[in-house]
């Protein structure tokens, strides 16, 4: 028995001596596991926010050709538009220039004691204003007033200013007033 409990102290012993040595063989390699888990983690990263820097480069580059491309096709569109607006306007030289346009789909002509208005249609005249000739300084009574140019520019005038408004009155254009009715500019004969 003697023998034994010496080889069992000597077993003992060695046990005791080789448990720390085993224990940190494998810590040493849970530390090394450890550390290139980190460094891969680390590594990952890296990439990933280098894919993202890539990847907001390729979207600010595009959105910037996006942004070029719909402001090239805005000035395009507004040349069209400017152009369409001058090819559509008043030709005082052409007598029939409105002839097809959908104000006048109810102009039959002159017809006697009415104006017409664009857009509007014919309305009844006091007698004394059929044939009138209009001019700078008199007044336009406030019943005619409301027949006023929806389109300006078409007729190739400048917007009304603050107070004042084209007003349609027989075949001419006046500049009226609203306040008081003095007529401020004429055209005449529109068509």
């Amino acid at each position: 028995m003697r023998h034994l409990s010496r080889a069992a102290i000597v077993a003992l012993t060695m046990a005791t001596l080789a448990v720390p040595a085993i224990a940190e063989a494998q810590s040493r390699r849970d530390r090394d596991d450890r550390r290139e888990w980190r460094q891969d983690r680390r590594e990952d990263r890296r990439d990933y926010r280098r894919d993202r820097r890539d990847d907001r480069r390729d979207w600010r580059r595009d959105r910037r050709e996006d942004r070029r491309d719909w402001r090239n096709e805005r000035r395009d569109d507004r040349r069209d538009y400017r152009d369409h607006r001058r090819a559509d306007r008043w030709d005082r030289n052409n007598r029939d220039w409105w002839r097809g346009r959908s104000d006048f789909r109810d102009y039959r002509g002159r017809r006697n004691g009415y104006w017409y208005a664009p857009g509007y249609g014919y309305y009844r005249v006091e007698p004394r204003y059929y044939g009138y000739r209009w001019q700078r300084g008199s007044r336009l009574p406030s019943t005619y007033h409301r027949y006023y140019v929806r389109d300006p520019y078409y007729y190739g005038l400048r917007p009304a200013p603050r107070g004042y408004r084209w007003v349609h009155a027989d075949n001419d254009i006046l500049l009226v007033a609203l306040a008081t009715g003095v007529i401020a500019d004429v055209l005449l004969d529109i068509w």
